[in-house]
Parts: C-alpha cells; structure tokens; sequence
C-alpha cells in the first residue's frame, strides 16, 4: 500500500473516529482549527528542515511525485511530501479525540449503588 493510501486511511479514520465513534466532534469546533494551524505550521517547519536537507528521504515509488526534492510543488510542500500532512491531520486528530473522550468520561459520575448493592459489597 503506498504512502498516499495510508495517510488518506488515516484521514479518513480519524474523522469517523472523531464524528461517529467518540462523538467528540473537535473537527467542529474553532479551537480545533486554530490549534492545528499552529500545529501544521511546526510540522512543515520540521519536515521541511529534514527532507530538504535529505535527512529522512521517500522513496519515490510510494509517494505522489519523485524523488526531486523541492520547495514547492512535484507532490511536496516546502520539501515535505503532501503525504505527510494527511498522515499528520490523522494521528493529531485521532490524538485530540482520544483526549477529549477521555477527558468526558472521568467527568462523568459514578453509577450509585442501590442499598441491596451496598451490603453485598460489604
């Protein structure tokens, strides 16, 4: 399976995840799109410095465009394959919807024990 394949499984995944399976729904939420801004921006910062400078390299037959590595187009974006922000959208937010289920259901009470449930327990 190419590199493309996962990182649109992933995508798609992780926006059932959040819409349909933990119902946490931050994909429709401002604060959402404002953190991952910041987020993107850090990881074409850090994907950039390491492709461009050929530190970690794709090989071309698993990714959209070559093995050419440059700033912009040819399937990259400031030297990163555009892969990488797919596959990136899908683990951050499968992250955040993981947090903000979790982060419901300790916040959710306790069942209360019926008086019959307390002395068995006792």
């Amino acid at each position: 399976m190419s590199y493309m394949a996962l990182a649109m499984l992933a995508v798609v995944l992780a926006v059932v995840l959040d819409r349909w399976v933990a119902r946490t729904r931050v994909t429709s939420t401002r604060d959402w799109w404002s953190a991952y801004a910041i987020i993107v921006f850090f990881q074409l910062l850090t994907n950039g410095w390491l492709t461009g400078r050929r530190i970690v390299q794709y090989d071309p037959d698993t990714i959209v465009g070559s093995d050419r590595v440059v700033w912009l187009g040819g399937g990259r974006i400031l030297y990163a394959p555009v892969e990488d922000l797919l596959f990136g959208f899908g683990l951050v937010l499968t992250s955040i919807a993981a947090w903000v289920w979790l982060g419901q259901r300790s916040r959710e009470p306790a069942p209360q024990r019926t008086g019959d449930e307390e002395r068995e327990a006792a």
